[in-house]
């Protein structure tokens, strides 16, 4: 069942994403060749922690971090570990905040020093197409609309959009439904309503869309193990415009873009 939500749940959403977006940028000033997954993933719940909030991920379905930290051809769920980041490596930093009652959840993919031109086009197209699945979250609109937006835009590209993995609702319940593909056509899918809130979560392949599951049961990498990204936003649907909840605000004051 998609459950509506009130102004006064959307603020709350809202302000648990604006915490998100602080830890966030606290983890983004780590990031640097040496670094550990693990050292990140302190950061991250120490952040949290202290602002009086929980790490949503941590605990949920046994998961064990704060942190999903996926590297190169980690696509998502990567758990962080002793695993050392190096010169040209891209890293994507997924998480969530649980603050008086909701959830926010947003990601953000990272070059670790310099970066070859292919990845950082990677990135870039798509960061664009999140924007682009965000433009189409309106309401009247259908979940295919969101979809076709974002997998139109990195298929020109020359990238390809993973399949086995998609976007949320997101409330008291870190995943609720409805599911947001990032791949369909126009008109199809759930039709989006006032009041929804949603994660749109691009996740862009380089090569093939195929991905496979490590035997950790969490962590998913490309089947060809060329690169991934991912960037996620919550959103509330609106009439008009979507409201984006969460903010890449601070992340982007720390890397100066």
């Amino acid at each position: 069942m998609v459950r509506i939500k009130s102004e006064e749940e959307i603020e709350l959403i809202r302000v648990s994403g604006d915490l998100l977006g602080r830890a966030h940028a606290e983890v983004a000033k780590a990031i640097k060749p040496g670094v550990t997954t693990a050292q990140l993933d302190q950061i991250a719940f120490q952040f949290i922690s202290d602002n009086g909030a929980k790490p949503s991920f941590k605990g949920y379905k046994g998961y064990p971090s704060s942190l999903c930290i996926s590297v190169n051809e980690v696509v998502v769920h990567g758990i962080p570990g002793a695993q050392v980041l190096s010169e040209g490596d891209i890293v994507s930093i997924d998480c969530g905040v649980f603050l008086k009652g909701f959830h926010s959840d947003s990601a953000y993919t990272y070059g670790v020093g310099t970066i070859d031109e292919t990845k950082r086009l990677l990135l870039e197209k798509t960061k664009e197409s999140l924007y682009l699945g965000i433009a189409q979250a309106l309401d009247g609109n259908r979940t295919g609309d969101v979809g076709f937006a974002v997998q139109s835009h990195v298929e020109k590209a020359g990238f390809s959009v993973v399949r086995d993995l998609v976007g949320h609702g997101v409330g008291q319940n870190l995943h609720e439904e409805p599911e947001v593909p990032n791949y369909g056509k126009r008109g199809n899918g759930v039709r989006l309503k006032e009041g929804m809130v949603i994660a749109i979560e691009p996740m862009v392949n380089m090569g093939t869309k195929n991905v496979l599951q490590e035997r950790d049961g969490w962590t998913i990498r490309t089947s060809d193990r060329k690169p991934s990204a991912h960037f996620e936003h919550t959103v509330a649907i609106k009439k008009g415009k979507a409201e984006i909840l969460t903010t890449f605000k601070y992340i982007e004051e720390v890397l100066g873009v």
